[in-house]
């Protein structure tokens, strides 16, 4: 890796953050409370964090064993060129769905709360060609984005969390495991894949100045998106009930949407939230792209840059595939399954055989 593409354990961390922040503090409130259907959905959320850490540290793990490499250069060496290549293959085919789901959440949620008459596809060309403009500028472009956008994203979801204190009533919160362990524990699967983007550190260990900080760097960057979600739950079940909750498609919005302060000329304050919501969608399409094509351009022995613009037609016909919201939502469920296969299952399998092989660089 050159100089210029390295980057430091602060911004590994705010890479993990960011890529993680993104539909999740959307949805997440409304998926957990369909398994969860108690107000305990925070402690999923909270188990579900703690699995992402422990499959964070043996990603990081695994990188660490091959200094310098990321996935697609080492996953060759661990399990043969075949196998590799394959796998190369799938980790590109994810990166690609995830830039696409991120793409075709971003036009849906814009349809229904602020471009009501924009088409889909012009929504996402032109969020594609605002992203390509920065991913051709390298991993270090797209970091010091990252690290203009978090703070932002930081002081806006800190403004609307004490907003929402004034419709705050702790008692949709009770009792706390008032069914049981049992609820929640069924809630963790769904919390546990909203935490899928510690996965990027597979490819970003490489970059770094110190690769020795890279445990720090995921765990911190976990417990970030941890404490906004678990925020988000708390403030979304206390305010519109673990019912109301099930019964919205975005209930995060929902209650923004409900804030009345009289005498304040600003109405709309969902637009706060939305305005970091597109920030976040933002940083995790360009991130997956940029991702997706690495490992084209890793396999191939060949330069990014082309490989970014071949792309873009790809991940748009995938954004396009869903006929509905319904069927995205489908598809971001199969994608979450493939990431725990691929990202929780895989890495320690590696490892396994990396040490009982005797692999290392």
């Amino acid at each position: 890796m050159s100089e210029q593409e390295s980057i430091t354990t602060h911004q590994a961390v705010v890479i993990v953050a960011n890529y993680i922040l993104g539909v999740g503090i959307l949805t997440l409130p409304r998926s957990a409370a369909e398994q969860v259907k108690t107000p305990d959905i925070w402690l999923s959320i909270i188990i579900g964090g703690l699995i992402a850490m422990l499959a964070g540290l043996i990603v990081v793990k695994l990188s660490q064993k091959f200094p310098g490499m990321t996935f697609y250069d080492y996953s060759q060496q661990i399990v043969g060129k075949w196998i590799g290549c394959i796998l190369n293959l799938i980790v590109i085919g994810y990166f690609i769905s995830m830039a696409s789901v991120m793409l075709r959440a971003m036009a849906e949620v814009n349809t229904l709360f602020l471009l009501e008459e924009t088409p889909r596809w012009a929504m996402i060309i032109a969020f594609m060609w605002v992203g390509i403009y920065l991913v051709v500028g390298g991993l270090s472009a797209i970091t010091r984005m990252f690290e203009i956008i978090f703070p932002i994203t930081v002081i806006i979801f800190v403004l609307i969390a004490v907003m929402s204190l004034k419709i705050f009533d702790i008692n949709n919160l009770r009792p706390v495991l008032g069914l049981g362990i049992v609820p929640v524990l069924n809630g963790v699967k769904t919390t546990a894949l909203s935490f899928s983007g510690f996965e990027i550190m597979l490819l970003i260990v490489a970059s770094m100045q110190n690769p020795k900080t890279a445990k720090k760097a995921v765990l911190i960057g976990i417990a970030i998106p941890l404490l906004f979600y678990v925020t988000t739950a708390v403030m979304v079940i206390g305010a519109l009930t673990i019912e109301g909750v099930i019964s919205l498609t975005w209930p995060t919005i929902t209650l923004i949407k409900s804030f009345e302060f009289p005498g304040i000329f600003f109405e709309r304050y969902e637009s706060l939230l939305l305005v970091i919501w597109m920030m976040q969608i933002f940083t995790t399409f360009v991130i997956t792209h940029y991702a997706a094509a690495m490992g084209m351009a890793r396999s191939m022995r060949k330069d990014i840059r082309p490989f970014l613009y071949v792309l873009m037609p790809v991940i748009y016909i995938v954004a396009m595939l869903p006929k509905n919201i319904n069927d995205l939502f489908h598809f971001s469920d199969s994608i979450g399954k493939l990431s725990f296969v691929m990202f929780v299952i895989l890495p320690i399998v590696l490892l396994g055989i990396a040490k009982l092989r005797g692999v290392q660089t």
